[in-house]
């Protein structure tokens, strides 16, 4: 590896990990304006989406550029299409937090306090497993990415049991429904948010191991 390919390899690290400390505080601040009906931090959230998508893309440009002018193997081969594949799912871990951070106009314009299911745990959660997967990136850790992948039942489990809930309560109060249904857009959106963590995870596992670990385990009958 030559020294030039090498101070770009760090230049594309310090780019995700920028991109993925933005994202994080975007996830944070989201749930912070749902939790608390904050509008301000709502719009702050949205605002900040630009920002994230022309970090995406500088980042994804620089890596064909990698690929193209150095045409690496084995384990920098690796880490740059994992970089690639991770750029790609914080992006959409930005743009799922705006989409939850739109609820809150929906929530601040009712004054029902009700939830029937964990949300504050799904919240803890989902953040958890992006900071889990994030750090693991860091730290080139990959027992800490599998346990992002264990995490990621327990918020699927989470997920479905708010369907149910929400689907009970909407049979008890109809005239109800656009609230709880907001309710359960957050609850899938924290979902969809758990499985890009887990994309991260995955791919962490595949730089430092060199091993594909999607599907693994899975039941592939349909």
């Amino acid at each position: 590896m030559t020294r030039y390919f090498q101070r770009e390899i760090q230049e594309l690290k310090k780019k995700l990990l920028h991109l993925a400390a933005t994202v994080e505080e975007s996830l944070r601040t989201a749930i912070r304006a749902v939790t608390e009906r904050d509008t301000t931090l709502a719009v702050e959230v949205v605002n900040r989406d630009n920002e994230i998508d022309q970090m995406e893309v500088e980042l994804e440009e620089d890596c064909l550029k990698t690929l193209a002018l150095h045409q690496p193997v084995a384990i920098d081969l690796r880490f740059l299409v994992a970089v690639l594949k991770i750029n790609n799912d914080l992006e959409r871990i930005g743009d799922l937090a705006v989409n939850i951070a739109k609820r809150t106009h929906i929530l601040a314009r009712t004054s029902n306090t009700d939830i029937p299911f964990d949300l504050p745990g799904m919240l803890q959660l989902a953040i958890e497993m992006v900071k889990r997967a994030v750090d693991a990136l860091i730290e080139m850790d990959a027992t800490s990415a599998g346990q992002v992948c264990c995490d990621d039942d327990d918020l699927d489990d989470r997920h479905r049991a708010a369907y149910s809930a929400v689907e009970q309560r909407i049979i008890e109060r109809p005239e109800e429904a656009g609230y709880y249904i907001t309710l359960l857009g957050i609850s899938r959106n924290l979902e969809r948010i758990g499985d890009h963590a887990t994309n991260i995870a995955e791919d962490v596992m595949y730089m430092v191991d060199g091993e594909i670990v999607r599907h693994r385990g899975k039941d592939l009958n349909p």
